[in-house]
């Protein structure tokens, strides 16, 4: 390896990452004008169309401008399938290419990390964070704040036919509720979204580009982190390169990993922390051998149902239409609304997928479009899709190096419906989808099964196999270096984020999450990073 020549002068701290996380930290950490901070993103500027107007995620996902293009390995729970898994390769990360979609989650999944033995991870002590940066439609409340850097609003679209799946939901028995942000998020209710008056609020428009006017913050893109250097067991570095040049940015505070639940692990692998015999096949000098660093992967395995549908209007008959696609662009010139504005999924549906369930563990998301896959055109025909997730799932996969090389894309297997009991909601979820969908509110469309299909049974073993054959990531992987007690041979990271047996390093993003909350898991990445950076902060007071 060429020898890194060093960036100039030491840095308080040195962020890896300019994802969404990324962006707060650089944010909180540089609003203190004696810190020097240096950002590392290995992607671009957003300086894109597709990444502001939100329908772009259409054209981003799929597309290595934008898209770190990662794959699974074959997972034997899809049926042997191995899928594509987006992550963004932006400033902003993944929210530059997102849903857009606000979910804090339920009050049960942090009250449950409390449980875990980390202090100050309670719902009662993640609200304030929550709040501490947004800027929300509904006003000021008990579970909203206004005046802050993330921008939510109310969907500027609507659909007959999405309103027509709500009363169906009703119709079903699951009720309606204003919003999904207040501790529990069981009901119905339009999604609200990181949007600005019709345009994507990522994190780097709230949160970074107001920051980057600071003398003491420094961004440097297209910068691939090779590894992070130690003194013994203190962090002293970055090693990362740019331009074809290794290069060395050196740190006398901490070192930050804020690359996201894949990105994090490979430099934490890649810098000599993680499990020894994995590391010693590749011939990398263990600094500490760490079994955690890239166990304990969850996500949220989407199960798209597709239903043809006439007499309806929805985006694929519009966006085949040459005068359907002039009245999108023109709505949106005009006014900056309508389908142009449209998240990914503008309804959302949180229920359980059997009533013994304790608390409501599954969630959809309903699209009055379709396609094969993201970053795949639009159907020709009239039609919805359906999706439902599993938002509590116990099955678990892995993140690995592939190879020394970090330009190489690391090993990524999410063992999907690799337990009885998640095969067992994906049976459910599909029965409960069929159920809204047979409701009379949507009898008038005459909707018609075609994915998975009316061939498919009813019963558990071939909903099982259809949910392998249908399913795929809906992009909310977390767990890779997760918080823990000292006392968890597998954790990564304790309740300060700090990685355990190591000095001045922490890992701050959806990493560190023990397990999974109870929706779209943005937000709560920004939130773990705004109490990140509280912790950073109050540490080095105390020094």
């Amino acid at each position: 390896m060429p020898q890194a020549s060093p960036i100039e002068g030491e840095y308080d701290y040195v962020i890896a990452g300019a994802g969404s996380a990324g962006c707060v930290l650089a944010n909180r950490l540089s609003a203190d004008a004696k810190n020097r901070v240096l950002l590392l993103e290995a992607g671009g500027r957003d300086n894109w169309i597709w990444f502001h107007i939100p329908v772009g995620y259409l054209f981003a996902i799929g597309n290595p401008r934008s898209d770190w293009m990662f794959k699974t390995e074959s997972v034997p729970g899809l049926n042997g399938r191995a899928l594509n898994y987006p992550r963004g390769k932006v400033i902003g990360g993944s929210s530059s290419i997102n849903a857009m979609i606000y979910m804090r989650g339920q009050s049960a999944d942090y009250d449950h990390w409390r449980q875990l033995g980390l202090t100050g991870w309670g719902w009662d002590d993640v609200l304030p964070f929550f709040k501490q940066h947004e800027n929300h439609f509904l006003g000021a409340s008990d579970h909203h704040a206004v005046g802050g850097e993330w921008r939510i609003e109310h969907p500027r679209v609507r659909w007959d036919l999405l309103d027509a799946f709500r009363t169906a939901a009703e119709q079903a028995g699951i009720k309606r509720i204003d919003d999904f942000n207040t501790g529990d998020n069981e009901g119905s209710a339009a999604y609200h979204v990181n949007q600005k008056r019709g345009r994507r609020w990522s994190a780097a428009r709230g949160f970074l580009k107001p920051a980057l006017n600071r003398s003491n913050l420094r961004l440097e893109t297209g910068c691939l982190v090779e590894g992070v250097t130690f003194d013994g067991k203190r962090a002293n570095g970055v090693r990362y390169r740019q331009n074809g040049e290794s290069r060395l940015a050196r740190c006398k505070g901490e070192v930050i990993l804020a690359a996201g639940s894949i990105g994090s692990i490979q430099i934490l692998q890649l810098s000599g922390v993680g499990p020894a015999a994995h590391l010693n096949g590749f011939g990398i000098p263990v600094v500490l051998d760490k079994p955690g660093v890239g166990e304990n992967l969850q996500d949220h395995l989407q199960l798209r149902m597709i239903y043809k549908v006439s007499g309806v209007k929805t985006l694929n008959q519009m966006y085949a239409s040459l005068f359907g696609r002039a009245q999108i662009f023109a709505d949106y010139a005009l006014r900056r609304r309508g389908p142009l504005t449209m998240a990914p999924s503008q309804l959302g549906i949180v229920t359980r997928s059997d009533p013994r369930r304790e608390r409501a563990n599954i969630q959809f998301h309903v699209q009055p479009l379709s396609l094969d896959r993201f970053g795949e055109p639009l159907h020709t025909f009239p039609a919805f899709t359906s999706s439902v997730a599993n938002i509590h799932p116990t099955s678990r996969g892995f993140v690995r190096l592939r190879s020394t090389d970090p330009a190489d894309k690391p090993v990524i297997q999410p063992n999907y419906l690799s337990t009885d009991a998640d095969k067992r909601v994906a049976a459910d979820s599909l029965r409960v989808t069929r159920h809204i969908v047979s409701q009379p509110a949507l009898k008038a469309f005459r909707p018609v099964e075609f994915l998975p299909g009316d061939a498919v049974g009813n019963d558990d073993a071939s909903l099982a196999k259809a949910a392998g054959d249908i399913g795929t990531t809906i992009f909310h992987p977390v767990g890779t270096a997760k918080m823990g007690r000292d006392s968890d041979p597998m954790a990564v990271v304790d309740e300060r984020l700090r990685v355990l047996g190591l000095d001045r390093i922490r890992v701050v993003d959806a990493s560190v999450m023990p397990t999974i909350t109870s929706g779209n898991t943005n937000s709560p990445t920004i939130m773990i990073a705004e109490k990140g950076a509280a912790m950073i902060r109050e540490d080095a007071k105390s020094c």
